[in-house]
């Protein structure tokens, strides 16, 4: 198969689709590699590193899009992208499909096959190809959080740990999964007071276990929500519902409520964020303010740290993307059901159940696409 790894144009977007070691692999395979000249020079990477490791280097992304057979990104394809698609062509990538209704129509509207990373899934329901970028985007919204919480960056000028004599911040961590988790973990190493909110009472004391009880683990509910976030200096957003739009668990109400110079960090901004507040920023542009609430909605947060997340997502992804180019899309997805989670959009079909009903679209089923 001809597979092509164009650069990512989203704003402040420097991570790479493949790095040099999934070429190896996939040339070894006996597949080709297309990559656009300069993909890796955000991660460290040069366009000999790639020519060593047996890819094709091309000056434009145009080019890739009309010679390759699949195409694999890092982030959802910008409009422009989207207009170089085509019917039979392979799109391997994250969509977030579900807040985004010109992105869905734009890939129905292409014939692209389009297979999103976040709604693959495990016989054990984990979602291995957003696990890596999950842990990387609480890690950072803990370091983003506190940041914010400067004065001059238009906080209340609260250090996350405190010092002797003085009370650390209040951290409150709305969902504990594979985000909340990574979040704590940050947040109590810098010396914050840290509450985890979640809905599942057996994943609430499986935190307490791995955080020795040093980490205040709480049912989530509208009142606890209320009472913890008006206590809270930061607050992350770490809910996810797969492939479907986030619940907006913290309302106007609240966030009116909320201390003045408070930090609110939604790391569920790609699923369309689980602030009522909330909307897209970029890593240019990454604040606004409600209430007097910072809010930081960033919806590329691990492309900040590009050769981490990178690298990251390749040991991820670099399985699937063999799949798909040694025995094709139909056979891969076919062969695995978790795998046939993440065909989101089919030559003008919705695929995905949570995409559908997000935008009031027809479903349909992906297994009569199937071999």
């Amino acid at each position: 198969m001809l597979v092509g790894v164009p650069k990512e144009i989203k704003d402040n977007e420097y991570r790479a689709g493949m790095v040099p070691t999934s070429v190896v692999e996939l040339i070894h395979h006996g597949h080709e590699v297309l990559v656009q000249s300069g993909l890796g020079l955000g991660i460290g990477v040069t366009d000999d590193d790639y020519r060593a490791a047996g890819a094709t280097i091309i000056d434009t992304a145009a080019d890739i899009f009309a010679k390759a057979e699949m195409i694999v990104k890092v982030k959802e394809p910008q409009p422009q992208e989207i207009a170089m698609l085509r019917k039979g062509q392979v799109l391997f990538t994250y969509l977030h499909l579900a807040p985004d209704l010109p992105q869905t129509r734009g890939l129905m509207e292409s014939g692209v096959t389009a297979i999103a990373y976040e709604t693959i899934y495990t016989p054990d329901g984990v979602l291995p190809l957003l696990a890596p970028m999950s842990e990387v985007a609480g890690r950072l919204a803990v370091q983003a959080g506190a940041t914010c919480l400067e004065k001059d960056n238009g906080g209340a000028g609260i250090l996350l740990g405190g010092v002797p004599g003085v009370d650390s911040a209040h951290v409150l961590i709305i969902g504990g999964g594979i985000v909340g988790e990574n979040a704590a973990y940050i947040a109590k190493g810098m010396g914050a007071e840290v509450t985890i909110l979640d809905n599942n009472v057996p994943r609430l004391r499986e935190l307490d276990n791995n955080f020795a009880g040093r980490v205040h683990c709480v049912f989530s509910n509208k009142a606890s929500i209320e009472k913890y976030a008006t206590e809270a200096d930061l607050v992350v957003g770490a809910v996810l519902v797969a492939g479907a739009a986030a619940p907006k668990l913290l309302t106007k109400n609240i966030i009116s409520k909320m201390k003045p110079g408070s930090v609110v960090v939604d790391v569920a901004i790609d699923q369309g964020g689980c602030f009522e507040t909330s909307r897209p920023t970029t890593h240019s542009d990454p604040t606004f303010v409600v209430d007097g609430v910072v809010h930081y909605c960033v919806a590329n947060m691990p492309g900040v740290v590009p050769r981490t997340s990178s690298f990251g997502l390749n040991n991820a992804t670099l399985p699937y993307i063999l799949r798909l180019a040694d025995e094709g899309w139909q056979q891969a997805l076919a062969d695995d059901e978790g795998f046939m989670g993440g065909l989101n959009i089919h030559a003008g079909h919705v695929c995905c159940e949570m995409v559908a009903d997000a935008h009031d679209l027809v479903y349909s089923e992906p297994n009569q696409f199937l071999i």
